[in-house]
C-alpha cells in the first residue's frame, strides 16, 4: 500500500500541466517563426515590391507573442494541485491542438492574406 501511494506521488510531481503548456508555446513560437519567415521569403522573392510581407513579420510581434503569452498565463494561475491533476488531462489537450493550429495554420493563412491583398494593390 505504501509503495502503491508512493507511487502515486512520484507521478504527481512528474506531471506538470504549467511546464508542458509553457513547452508546447515555446515550441510552437519557433515553428511558427520559421515557417512564417520561410513563407514570407517565398512571397518576397515574387519581385513585387511591397511592405506588406514585412508587416506581416510585425504581426509576430503585435498578437502571435501575447496571444501565446495568454494560453500559458492560464495554466500558471492554477495551484501546485491543479497543475499536477490527471482531470486536466482532456483541457490540456485542446489547448496544446489550438497552439499547434494556430502555429502551423496562421502564417500560411496570413502569407494567403497579404498576398491577396497585393494582388488587389
Amino acid at each position: 500500500m505504501n509503495k502503491a501511494l508512493n507511487g502515486e506521488a512520484v507521478q504527481r510531481r512528474q506531471l506538470n500541466w504549467r511546464k508542458r503548456i509553457s513547452d508546447h508555446v515555446a515550441y510552437g513560437l519557433l515553428v511558427y517563426t520559421g515557417l512564417h519567415i520561410f513563407v514570407t521569403m517565398g512571397a518576397l522573392k515574387t519581385g513585387q515590391g511591397s511592405i506588406l510581407p514585412y508587416f506581416s513579420l510585425v504581426v509576430l510581434v503585435g498578437a502571435i507573442i501575447p496571444g501565446c503569452r495568454w494560453f500559458e498565463k492560464r495554466w500558471e494561475r492554477r495551484g501546485d494541485a491543479a497543475a499536477a491533476d490527471p482531470a486536466l488531462a482532456g483541457k490540456f489537450r485542446r489547448a496544446v491542438v489550438v497552439i499547434w493550429l494556430a502555429a502551423l495554420g496562421l502564417p500560411l493563412i496570413l502569407t494567403g492574406l497579404f498576398k491577396a491583398a497585393i494582388a488587389f494593390l
